[in-house]
């Protein structure tokens, strides 16, 4: 199930997509990439390439209408390829052993675990939390092969795995307890 903060946990960019090749030199306050604590890479990096995937590929019926939404011109196809490199990039670096969950403790949503928690959780087992990022980055991978092959569909498909290794990661680490209760997003 699709989340606003979706994968600020399992987690490409606010530059504009045609621009965006590689990974930046620099991120948040002029920090490294590998600098950076996993809640920033889903911030800046993870959930907006996924965001733009997601987004890229869906049947809206309404009241106005219907809109089949898919990518069609070669411009479309880049943007939502260059979002798969980044969403790949960004994968990787979350499994950099030893990153911080983020830089300081903040006040979390409800049904949510502070930040020192998730830090102890993916302390106890890193193993664990690095299957989370090769079962996101094993999804992105699907998901620029189906760009790459044009196949909207595909993409459809690839997308609903994004979003369940996303949410597989986040019953565990970001919001363990709505789970339990039943009360998960």
């Amino acid at each position: 199930m699709r989340l606003n903060r979706r994968c600020w946990i399992a987690a490409a960019m606010f530059v504009p997509l045609a621009a965006e090749t590689a990974q930046p030199s620099t991120a948040p306050g002029g920090r490294t990439p590998s600098a950076l604590t996993i809640q920033e890479l889903m911030d800046t990096r993870v959930d907006p390439s996924a965001d733009v995937l997601w987004d890229s590929v869906a049947f809206i019926a309404s009241s106005k209408g219907e809109e089949d939404r898919r990518p069609r011109t070669p411009a479309q196809w880049d943007a939502v390829h260059q979002s798969a490199l980044a969403l790949l990039g960004a994968v990787d670096a979350l499994g950099i052993p030893g990153r911080r969950v983020a830089s300081f403790e903040k006040e979390p949503g409800p049904g949510e675990l502070r930040t020192s928690e998730i830090q102890r959780l993916i302390d106890a087992n890193p193993r664990a939390f690095a299957r989370h990022a090769r079962s996101l980055k094993s999804a992105a991978q699907k998901a620029l092969a189906a760009i790459d092959a044009k196949d909207a569909d595909r993409l459809l498909d690839a997308g609903g795995l994004i979003d369940a290794a996303c949410e597989s990661c986040h019953v565990v680490y970001w919001y363990p307890n709505q789970a339990r209760n039943g009360t998960g997003r």
